[in-house]
């Protein structure tokens, strides 16, 4: 294969057509039926399950695993996708081991618990592949009309329960394609053959939900403008802000936000058109860390290191995230706080570290410092909320918009959900909750049986 060079040792088609198709392939396999029946065959099916309460979207969990069991497929997904509209991708992407299969009460005697995570996208997939007589209908018209800002878990839960509930929705997205994190912000090992877009393509199939692509809120569409041309408004725009590394960054080639990178992948069509470094280093220690440094792998860099500025526990990433990069090669070094980007003749050649550790609480410098070679350093430290667009009308609370349970904001027509209000784990099963409770507030509201 003809590689395509670019700066340093960043370089496009460094494996094979085979060797591409292998690592971004899905990385977990599906269960088959015989598998998932045996599988199904395990849960207890316990009374006040407490996997069920540590689900944010509160599936009736012991309910659709007992179908599954009963060779009743389409019954399984129903008790799913009513309380989570987005169960297929959420089967791939929760971090059930910290969940609801944390809760399993198979943990107490054993080291096992049951396979939740892969018993829901069982029932999902093979439903989504077959679904026939629509799960969901639309009540007969509101005659109301709600904006919702931002298509990704959130917006697109809170749209379909709208829908449901009779209202007619125009649902605004800054991107081409509806999906948010989803479609952009998600390894392309863990969500392959264009699932996301077939289950939104699905979920929009209820009618009644105008999509308009493309238009992003304070550049094409304002705030001020939807709340008066529209009943309510819920905003489920995410976290648009990444965060600086916080030390100077020189302009030079290899370094990139992990997002963008993560992005650029999911909507590649031809991975081997993808440029990646021989040796790449990864700051961050959370999910979109771990992913765009087992996704450099995949891509062919030969050394990959995650930099993570304190210890192991403090990592966002679940153990399992941590687990999976390491068995894809991935190096995780703590401790270690970067202070210098490296580089010469325009392009990144390393990073300079200072050692870490806690003292009295706080992080503080050993005084000691290492260098990694690098032609290629992702930031990846997080994302923030950026307040301009929606303007100054709504309340924050450290830097996300303030939203009670119900998703109601300060301004009263106006509700959120998702990575963009505060106090979630910015989990996509939590932006689903999110979105699905708003819309029931709305709705409420709506129709006058709670004061705005």
């Amino acid at each position: 294969m003809e590689q395509k060079k670019h700066a340093g040792g960043i370089c496009a088609g460094r494996l094979s057509k085979d060797e591409y198709a292998k690592n971004f392939s899905d990385s977990h396999a599906p269960l088959n039926r015989v598998q998932a029946v045996i599988e199904a065959d395990r849960c207890y099916y316990c009374f006040d399950a407490p996997c069920t309460t540590a689900c944010p979207t509160g599936i009736d969990i012991p309910t659709f695993i007992q179908r599954i069991a009963q060779d009743n497929v389409r019954g399984a997904a129903k008790a799913i996708l009513e309380e989570n509209i987005l169960g297929g991708m959420c089967a791939r992407v929760c971090p059930t081991e910290v969940l609801c299969e944390q809760a399993c009460v198979r943990n107490t005697n054993e080291d096992k618990p049951v396979e939740i995570g892969l018993l829901q996208r069982f029932a999902t997939d093979n439903y989504l592949a077959k679904p026939g007589t629509p799960l969901f209908t639309r009540a007969a018209s509101s005659g109301k009309r709600v904006a919702v800002v931002g298509a990704g878990p959130a917006g697109l839960s809170c749209a379909h329960r709208l829908a449901m509930l009779g209202h007619a929705v125009v649902l605004f997205d800054a991107n081409p394609k509806p999906g948010g994190l989803n479609e952009y912000g998600l390894a392309a090992y863990k969500t392959v053959d264009g699932f996301a877009q077939r289950e939104i393509d699905w979920l929009l199939s209820i009618g009644g939900i105008d999509v308009k692509s493309n238009l992003a809120l304070g550049r094409d569409i304002v705030l001020d403008n939807l709340v008066r041309d529209y009943d309510a408004v819920f905003l489920g725009m995410g976290l648009a802000g990444v965060n600086a590394i916080g030390i100077t960054e020189p302009q030079a080639t290899g370094l990139r936000d992990a997002v963008t990178f993560i992005a650029e992948l999911r909507q590649s069509r031809d991975m081997a058109t993808v440029p990646i470094g021989r040796q790449v280093v990864v700051i961050g220690g959370g999910m979109t860390a771990v992913d765009a440094a087992v996704q450099s792998k995949k891509l062919g860099a030969e050394d990959v290191t995650i930099v993570y500025r304190r210890g192991e526990e403090a990592m966002s990433a679940s153990d399992y995230e941590q687990n999976w990069a390491k068995k894809n090669g991935v190096k995780i070094k703590h401790w270690s706080a970067p202070k210098e980007i490296l580089a010469e003749g325009g392009a990144v050649r390393g990073v300079r570290f200072a050692y870490t550790r806690a003292e009295n609480g706080k992080l503080v410098e050993t005084g000691e410092s290492f260098t990694l070679s690098a032609d290629m350093v992702f930031r990846a430290i997080g994302q923030t909320y950026e307040a301009a667009p929606a303007g100054s009308g709504l309340s924050l609370t450290h830097g996300r918009i303030a939203a009670d349970d119900e998703g109601r904001t300060s301004h009263a027509k106006v509700w959120a959900g998702g990575d963009c209000i505060y106090g979630g784990r910015d989990l996509t099963v939590e932006a689903v909750e999110h979105g699905k409770r708003a819309a029931i507030s709305i709705d409420k509201s709506l129709r006058g049986r709670v004061a705005p």
